[in-house]
């Protein structure tokens, strides 16, 4: 078994300058994988469980560094759905995921981890977590299936090029760290074929800082502008600073221009308000058309605040109560459906006073409260960007990547698989399956 560090070129590192070397190791590698991410630790296991020589590469300490840290240290692995409900989360992009999922669809997501020992469970959402709420155990699952598949990691080692070979093979220009006095040392490694799993630039701190776009530029492929998904949004308002800690459970948001009414993204889900602006699945899920969005204070986040109550079935209890309970003030109605400090904020915004009666509001004036509960606008003014993502949007061309292999349409043995595409999903775990399953092809065609 190779599943330890072990650098290349430890043979004949030892005569020459550390900081200078570089070194083959001599090995002609019929598959490198660069990147131990999800899409990467799949993309090495079943490569190697079909015979292939592979050598995984990976700059950090330890492999599955963003896995550790996702769903808050828990690692939301994939969504209770079927091939269809995957494909549908992603929208039109979702259709260059069939043949991925085909391979390996949520369901065996799951049979993958339950035969490592690791049991799952199905929150309310849909999120399928490990049984622990523990990611590392999702983690050691798949260095456990790494190391028997006799696949070699190789962590500490950046790679800084990749060059083509005429035979169409590749050499992969390397920079090794070491924990003992050695330093810093540079070999090259020869490949065959080349995978890259290197992920976006979502949490940095994870290591994923975009490296693999350049190498694909390079090569000839189209990059689509990288921009933070799934990140919380800003607001400079005070008001919502103001209401920070309030949760609401269900909501409808949408992200329109200011002063229109087309929606350019929506989603029902829960909302967390904050000392920066908004977070939570529903702020979440249509973040990417902010970032994705110069002068992003031309936009508004439009609430529905009350999804489950048209706008007549709000205004007929208003109109009924003002005729029934004409002594009750409309403030203790609204408390009834809304958390109080955020009615205190509707009837600031609404500019009503809140102890006023049912009988002595106006019908335009219950009209304007209706619309404040049904349309609340939000001004934005852009997101927390790649530090606080958890996936990025835009990367490698999705047309230019054969969808039935992963193989690059323009580089012979060249693959790409995971967040280095062009494509993420919706929060709920539907971005791991995708970087599951696109390893997993990309595996079984090198």
């Amino acid at each position: 078994m190779h599943f330890c560090r072990e650098l290349t070129h430890s043979a004949t590192s030892a005569s020459v300058d550390q900081n200078q070397s570089k070194v083959s190791s001599g090995v002609m590698w019929d598959v490198t994988v660069v990147g131990a991410g999800a899409a990467g630790l799949l993309a090495a296991i079943h490569a190697a469980e079909r015979g292939r020589s592979v050598l995984l590469l990976e700059k950090n300490r330890k492999a599955g560094v963003k896995i550790l840290m996702s769903g808050g240290t828990r690692c939301n692995i994939t969504h209770a759905t079927d091939v269809r409900g995957i494909v549908q989360a992603y929208g039109t992009p979702g259709r260059f995921l069939h043949s991925a999922l085909a391979a390996l669809g949520p369901q065996d997501v799951v049979d993958l981890f339950h035969a490592e020992g690791v049991p799952t469970k199905v929150e309310e959402t849909g999120k399928v977590f490990p049984v622990s709420d523990k990611a590392l155990d999702v983690q050691q699952a798949l260095l456990r299936r790494l190391a028997r598949s006799n696949a070699r990691f190789q962590n500490q080692t950046a790679v800084t090029g990749i060059r083509r070979t005429e035979d169409e093979s590749f050499l992969l220009e390397c920079q090794v760290e070491s924990d003992d006095s050695a330093g810093t040392t540079r070999s090259i490694e020869s490949t065959r074929s080349v995978i890259l799993t290197t992920g976006g630039r979502s949490y940095p701190g994870c290591g994923t800082t975009g490296d693999g776009y350049a190498w694909a530029t390079e090569l000839g492929h189209t990059l689509i502008l990288p921009r933070p998904s799934l990140v919380p949004l800003v607001s400079q308002a005070q008001w919502v600073h103001d209401l920070k800690g309030i949760t609401l459970p269900d909501v409808v948001v949408k992200i329109v221009a200011a002063g229109q009414s087309k929606s350019l993204a929506q989603c029902r889900s829960s909302l967390l308000f904050t000392h920066f602006g908004l977070s939570g699945p529903a702020a979440l899920n249509v973040s990417r058309v902010v970032s994705g969005q110069g002068g992003a204070a031309r936009f508004v986040l439009q609430c529905d605040l009350l999804p489950d109550w048209t706008d007549e079935r709000l205004l007929v209890d208003f109109d009924g109560a003002c005729r029934t309970k004409g002594n009750v003030t409309v403030f203790s109605r609204m408390v009834d459906l809304l958390p109080r400090r955020l009615v205190e904020t509707l009837f600031t915004i609404v500019g009503m006073p809140p102890l006023r009666k049912f009988a002595e509001w106006k019908r335009g004036e219950r009209l304007q409260l209706v619309r404040a509960v049904k349309q609340l606008e939000i001004p934005l003014s852009g997101t927390l960007g790649f530090e606080k993502a958890e996936v990025t949007a835009g990367g490698v061309a999705l047309n230019e990547v054969d969808s039935r292999t992963m193989q690059s349409k323009l580089v012979n043995n060249l693959y790409f698989a995971g967040e280095i595409l062009d494509l993420d999903g919706p929060i709920g775990g539907f971005n791991f399956q995708a970087a599951f399953s696109t390893g997993w092809l990309a595996g079984a065609n090198v």
